[in-house]
């Protein structure tokens, strides 16, 4: 679902009333274990966690005048979800997570290239996520982006 709002907390008060507190909980792991220097903003009609303008003044290769996005978290119709674009870029922080998965959740991972789904949403593995959300700086994420989007 796609939410016509300016800022996050606007965001958070135009979800559902039920999904208020988790997505608060999510925004909170995020924010609490981002390295330094992303910054959060409605990025694609969801709560994302992009590297501003100020660290990388290329932005976005699709759509320049955008910030380079990194992680969103969005209120679907169906499911929560959590999207990743370092798990996407990077094998070994895809399996790392894969792997992880299981141990902190009895629900099957159910994901997509970047997306990953929680249709129970009061099993989401919020230290996982947040440890997720840990494992790579605005410099690494640049880096990665760099090798792919240049090498095309």
């Amino acid at each position: 679902m796609q939410y016509e709002v300016k800022t996050t907390d606007e965001y958070i008060e135009a979800i559902p009333e039920e999904r208020r507190e988790v997505m608060q909980q999510l925004r909170h792991v995020i924010k609490d274990n981002l390295p330094k220097g992303f910054s959060e903003e409605i990025n694609y009609k969801m709560i994302g966690y992009v590297v501003p303008h100020t660290l990388y003044p290329s932005g976005y290769h699709c759509d320049p005048k955008l910030p380079l996005p990194f992680m969103n978290i969005a209120s679907q119709k169906n499911f929560i979800a959590v999207y990743h674009n370092g798990i996407y870029a990077q094998k070994e922080l895809m399996n790392w997570f894969v792997g992880e998965y299981p141990k902190h959740t009895q629900t099957k991972l159910d994901m997509g290239k970047s997306c990953i789904r929680f249709k129970k949403i009061d099993q989401i593995p919020l230290r996982l996520i947040g440890e997720l959300a840990s494992k790579m700086t605005p410099q690494q994420w640049i880096d990665i982006y760099e090798s792919v989007t240049k090498n095309k």
